[in-house]
């Protein structure tokens, strides 16, 4: 390791990050003041221009900002060439009737029930500090932030996947992306970092079975679609148990199961089935689907009929760069937090397509409230959780900082 990689690794690092989180407390009520805005006027996916004019005003005294994937924002501080670290922030919000009783809540008919609001707040606090942070340090930043505010978190098409397809990444040389969630049952202010898997790949599967319809005096002149149906309905959550082994997390759901039209007497022609896919790594998504079609289809032809199968692909598994979790839990350390154990679901997040493409990092910030839940009309993350979320940001900023140096230098 380099004389620069210790020095910034050590002390450059730990100077950086006080001055930044100080810097950050300085204006942290304008933070606020945005964060309740931006509450108040929450945009659905696909709608957030106006959500993305705010951050745009907020931030264009400090960086310029480059629409991308229809109305994200994108922009970058520090060093104008070489590589960066980009920090990734949600614009959207949920459909909904907002139930949190606070004074600032939405009245719109859509609602910021996943936080977001919170994450907006905390990377413009983020951008807006350095400034400040640069004139108590007299120094630069080590390699560029970009700051990616992404449209369409919460419904498709994926706004993370359009970035990723619109060389939004390539345009802002990001090499380390970092992702900060706040949630719920994480503990108040601690941040949930690890290794690995964090969260599933999520896929959709269609299921069609067609027969012969008939009356249900006949059955023997019919080929009678339903009882095919309800069998692979049924068979679908055994094949994880047959594919993958018993130390994997996967999982098979049927959501809806469609056949007949309402008739007591009448055999239908065709029925059909949607479940949820979700895996945890990429040979096993390829395993489960596959298995799905082979048993989807052979069960229809025992019955006499035929099974078309689609696979709907979604978001793929959100897998954490080893190194970045590391450093990312070391520098949060650094900065007074506590880490908690890493936090894995079978639930998706699109800023998989990030990890997809460059090394990241994704981590939950705690608000603290076991009993709630993100989505819920009455979610409401305590206002100090801008502050926690920031503080993350940074650190997980420093880590990325840290690993591309010391890419550069192995």
């Amino acid at each position: 390791m380099s004389t620069r990689q210790e020095q910034f690794s050590t002390e450059q690092s730990a100077e950086l990050g006080a001055a930044w989180l100080d810097a950050v407390e300085t204006d942290l009520d304008h933070a606020l003041d945005l964060r309740r805005r931006i509450h108040a006027s929450p945009d659905l996916g696909g709608q957030e221009q106006t959500t993305a004019e705010v951050i745009e005003a907020e931030l264009s005294p400090f960086m310029c900002l480059d629409t991308i994937a229809g109305t994200g924002r994108i922009g970058r501080i520090g060093p104008t060439d070489g590589p960066a670290v980009g920090i990734r922030a949600e614009l959207d919000a949920l459909p909904g009737e907002e139930a949190t009783g606070a004074d600032f809540a939405s009245t719109n008919g859509a609602m910021h029930a996943c936080g977001h609001d919170v994450h907006m707040a905390a990377l413009v606090a983020v951008v807006r500090a350095f400034p400040q942070v640069r004139e108590s340090t007299s120094s630069e930043l080590p390699v560029a932030l970009s700051a990616v505010f992404q449209p369409r978190e919460e419904t498709y098409p994926s706004g993370a996947l359009d970035i990723v397809s619109e060389k939004g990444l390539e345009t802002l040389s990001i090499a380390r992306m970092v992702g900060v969630h706040n949630h719920p049952g994480v503990p108040l202010g601690q941040v949930a970092i690890g290794e690995g898997y964090i969260n599933a790949a999520a896929d959709e599967v269609h299921i069609t079975v067609h027969g012969r319809g008939g009356h249900g005096a006949y059955p023997h002149n019919a080929s009678d679609p339903v009882a095919a149906v309800a069998n692979v309905a049924l068979s679908l959550p055994e094949i994880v148990r047959r594919t993958i082994g018993p130390m994997s997390a996967a999982v098979v759901s049927v959501g809806t199961i469609s056949v007949g039209d309402g008739a007591a007497n009448v055999l239908p022609r065709h029925g059909s089935i949607r479940a949820t896919v979700r895996t945890t790594s990429a040979q096993e998504r390829t395993d489960i689907q596959t298995a799905i079609g082979t048993m989807a289809r052979r069960i229809a032809q025992a019955y006499g009929l035929e099974a078309d199968v689609t696979i709907v692909d979604g978001e793929p598994v959100l897998i954490n760069d080893s190194d970045l979790a590391r450093r990312f839990a070391t520098q949060a350390q650094g900065l007074g937090v506590t880490v908690a154990p890493p936090m894995r679901s079978l639930g998706a997040d699109d800023f998989s397509f990030f990890s997809e493409a460059v090394p990241s990092a994704m981590s939950f910030v705690g608000t603290g409230q076991p009993r709630a839940s993100l989505h819920n009309p009455g979610y409401l993350p305590p206002e100090r959780s801008v502050l926690d979320v920031a503080r993350a940001m940074i650190a997980g900023y420093l880590a990325g900082a840290e690993s591309i140096l010391s890419s550069a230098f192995e």
